[in-house]
């Protein structure tokens, strides 16, 4: 079954950068869009961005100008750059595909990885 595996989280200052990775161990066929997710702890998961397979993107709107998905296809591979981070940003970053063949639809998620910003 495909796996994702993430990369890229840590502990930063508010203001600070990171880049999160997320590879797929496969090609994955039938792809609506991939994404990153979040959640801290006792809230929902959140959409933080979307990027869909004509190349546009979705943003949630507190991280517009501020983060940026895109995605390298030859390396099963999505990134999100996160930039003039802020404490609020903090929780558990999770990557996702999400794929329609047919009539069946389903999800594929990463593993999780922890972003903490300080303040």
């Amino acid at each position: 079954q495909v796996q994702l595996v993430e990369s890229g989280g840590g502990l930063v200052q508010s203001g600070g950068s990171l880049r999160l990775s997320c590879t797929a161990s496969e090609s994955i066929t039938g792809i609506y869009g991939t994404g990153w997710y979040r959640q801290a702890p006792g809230k929902l998961r959140e959409m933080v961005a979307r990027i869909l397979s004509d190349g546009s993107t979705i943003y949630k709107d507190s991280v517009k100008g501020r983060f940026t998905i895109s995605r390298d296809n030859a390396r099963n591979t999505q990134y999100l750059e996160m930039n003039s981070l802020k404490p609020e940003d903090t929780a558990v970053y999770y990557c996702n595909v999400a794929v329609w063949v047919g009539t069946n639809w389903s999800n594929f998620w990463g593993q999780g990885t922890q972003v903490t910003v300080s303040s």
